[in-house]
């Protein structure tokens, strides 16, 4: 559906979106050729309502098969299109696992993924029963987990360090330096939560922390094996943590200042380091 009566303005204003999905069925945020990803679906989106090919740029890359409860991307439209009217118009013409939540005009420095603050993912492990009206969204393991044990080595986890072992391949210019503001591991219902905020993750690093837990919570190590992880520098010694399946992986929410700026620059360990291969 496209709207009528849209006018172009003589300057771009520039959209920022929150967005939620389900990410079974998406190949990931990320574009790829022949591939039914979030990025094309919300781009293509936008082009039925508005006319525009834009570039949407978004804060995080999720990969295949995670979910988005507060994914934030941002575009530049040339059309006089209120911000306020983007929802309502756009979830018209988007497929029932994508949704945008909000959208605002923003000033035209903001960055979605560079003027971050922070990120809030979740990562869910079943322990009961399987629940097939939560297999989705969440990984099954089916057995009780030490959740004492998991929130030791969760600990260890909070602050500047190189997370290679949690990494997956890099290229050279890049760093595995990041910053954690909370690990926590909690026990709901029948389920293990794991909560991270951080400045940025790299790929893979949110899925290998929830396997690393989890083989702490299995009783396969002690928690202080967080600390032979950080301390890994050589990626072809290293004992790799187990990758957890995405299903179980919630981005919740990016945090933005009261006045965005450009975080590129990272933690005193990566100072001056490019980063291209955030989650």
């Amino acid at each position: 559906m496209r709207l009528r009566r849209l006018f172009l303005s003589l300057s771009t204003k520039r959209i920022r979106f929150v967005v939620a999905y389900d990410g079974t069925d998406f190949c990931g945020w990320a574009p790829q050729a022949g591939q039914r990803t979030v990025h094309r679906t919300l781009t293509e989106g936008v082009r039925q309502v508005s006319g525009e090919d834009v570039e949407i740029t978004g804060a995080s890359r999720t990969d295949s098969g995670a979910h988005a409860r507060g994914q934030v991307c941002h575009f530049d439209q040339k059309i006089d299109l209120p911000a306020e009217r983007w929802p309502r118009a756009i979830n018209q013409v988007l497929p029932r696992d994508l949704t945008v939540l909000g959208a605002d005009e923003v000033p035209n420095d903001f960055h979605s993924r560079f003027s971050a603050q922070n990120r809030f993912y979740r990562f869910r492990i079943m322990m009961g029963d399987r629940d097939p009206h939560r297999m989705r969204y969440t990984w099954f393991y089916g057995k009780n987990l030490d959740i004492a044990a998991m929130q030791a080595g969760a600990a260890r986890l909070v602050g500047e360090h190189n997370f290679l072992a949690f990494s997956q391949l890099l290229e050279p210019h890049q760093t595995s330096v990041r910053t954690l503001y909370k690990v926590d591991v909690r026990h709901v219902r029948d389920e293990v939560w794991i909560d991270v905020v951080g400045t940025a993750f790299v790929r893979g690093m949110m899925r290998r922390i929830s396997g690393s837990l989890w083989e702490i919570g299995r009783g396969k190590y002690a928690p202080d094996w967080i600390d032979d992880l950080l301390a890994q520098r050589d990626r072809a010694q290293i004992k790799w943590p187990t990758l957890l399946p995405a299903c179980g992986l919630t981005l919740m929410k990016i945090k933005y200042g009261r006045h965005p700026r450009d975080h590129r620059i990272f933690p005193s360990l990566a100072e001056g380091i490019r980063e291209d291969n955030d989650e």
